[in-house]
């Protein structure tokens, strides 16, 4: 089994810290995919400005919860992963996790696969979706059958152009309202339900989309990956991922933008049309087609990043079930579990692009609120092995007030896993009835 690649160098001035950064910028154009889209047009479109802080808070959740993350990885006395120091905690999170990234591969696949085929069937109006998706996740299969991190790296800079340009471009052709965004991330309320969609779900999805659960755990292998090993490495890594955190929310506040001006307070989103369609209307078929770019480059990108980000977690689980000790540092994309666990992510949600099942919108929301779920088994977690000495060190254990964060993080995990079960068997049972 290969090594991993050597360590990287310690960026001393500006300019290295600007060509170092890559890790965060990676997981958060992972993370940005279908949820962030959908969730935020939703409730930009359906309840204007009104819940915009809901995203603060989403974002402050991840932050917290991923540099705890991050620390660990970088600053425990043992030089382990993460996923080691959650094993040594109880040895039922090796299998745990293992299951996990299938269920989380096959369930976020189903959404980003049905999202892509549909921006191309719809934007080149020929095919069928499920012909897309065909084509299409055999593209990505190609790219994470290929584990080179350094391509994968540039390959999601360039895209983050793309991206950049189309969400932000509409946003600003369109119109931007600053006192509207600046009153909806500072005022609380929960507003009505209005549309299709109940707010407290739009919430929860959003958290579960942008506050993030279990692909939380992929950053340390892009960490890993990236060669940053050792708490020399914390202070650049705490600037790369302010900085992915930075593009999320503005990316982000760019959809919801559109969402509020182009849709609140007549008009909703129940299709993946909807938007695109409406900024043709408005900005011609030149804004339809840019928008859509930017869709397809969120999705692919996101697909991409989930089943390289999840092959990974599976194969050291997969390792971890099975070795006991400590393991020496290797490069978990070049064992046999990560190609078959990335196979499973991109060739089984499949099944989801076939006629008669639920539209992309549907799957989207009810995903991502359902992933809400995992979160109090990784925060405790996480919160546990970052203040024991036992596990980190005492050099780098919590301090009070990290203690603090997280016990509040463990409790808003544990509200958000009631609601989120509520929320998603309400739509079940609307659905089916």
């Amino acid at each position: 089994m290969s090594l991993p690649p050597p360590p990287s160098d310690v960026p001393r001035t500006f300019t290295q810290y600007l060509r170092s950064f890559g890790p965060g910028l990676v997981v958060v154009l992972t993370w940005l995919g279908a949820g962030d889209i959908v969730d935020m047009a939703i409730a930009g479109g359906s309840y204007g400005y009104s819940l915009m802080w809901v995203l603060v808070f989403a974002v402050f959740m991840r932050y917290l919860f991923v540099s705890r993350i991050a620390w660990y990885q970088l600053c425990n006395e043992r030089q382990e992963g993460v996923l080691d120091g959650l094993v040594r905690l109880h040895r039922w999170y090796a299998p745990g996790l293992f299951i996990g990234a299938l269920i989380i591969g096959h369930i976020d696949g189903a959404y980003m696969s049905v999202g892509c085929a549909e921006v191309c069937r719809n934007l080149f109006q020929v095919g069928e979706t499920w012909q897309w998706a065909l084509l299409i996740n055999g593209v990505v299969l190609c790219l994470v059958l290929r584990p080179a991190y350094a391509s994968l790296e540039f390959f999601f800079k360039v895209l983050l152009g793309v991206l950049s340009f189309s969400f932000v471009g509409t946003a600003i052709w369109v119109g931007v309202n600053p006192e509207g965004i600046f009153l909806g991330l500072v005022r609380f309320e929960m507003p009505g339900q209005v549309g299709h969609f109940n707010p407290l779900l739009v919430a929860v999805a959003m958290i579960g989309a942008v506050g993030g659960s279990f692909m939380n755990l992929v950053y340390p292998y892009f960490l890993e990956a990236k060669g940053w090993r050792g708490p020399q490495f914390r202070r650049v890594q705490t600037y790369d991922f302010l900085l992915g955190i930075g593009v999320m929310v503005v990316l982000n506040l760019a959809v919801w933008t559109l969402g509020a001006e182009l849709l609140f307070p007549d008009k909703h989103i129940t299709t993946l049309e909807d938007l695109p369609n409406l900024l043709s209307t408005v900005l011609g078929q030149g804004g339809r087609i840019l928008f859509y770019i930017g869709i397809f480059a969120a999705l692919f990108m996101s697909n991409t990043g989930h089943a390289s980000g999840l092959g990974r977690i599976a194969s050291h689980a997969w390792i971890r079930c099975r070795e006991k000790g400590p393991l020496p540092r290797i490069d978990f994309a070049q064992h046999p579990a990560y190609k078959w666990v990335a196979i499973w992510c991109v060739v089984s949600p499949l099944v989801w692009s076939l006629p008669g099942m639920p539209d992309f919108v549907t799957l989207t929301l009810v995903a991502n609120s359902a992933k809400v779920v995992m979160l109090p088994a990784l925060a405790g977690g996480i919160w546990w092995i970052t203040a024991s000495s036992r596990f980190i060190g005492k050099n780098h254990a919590n301090r009070w007030w990290d203690n603090v964060v997280m016990a509040v993080l463990f409790v808003l995990a544990l509200y958000g896993t009631v609601v989120s079960v509520q929320s998603v068997w309400s739509w079940f049972i609307a659905y089916t009835s």
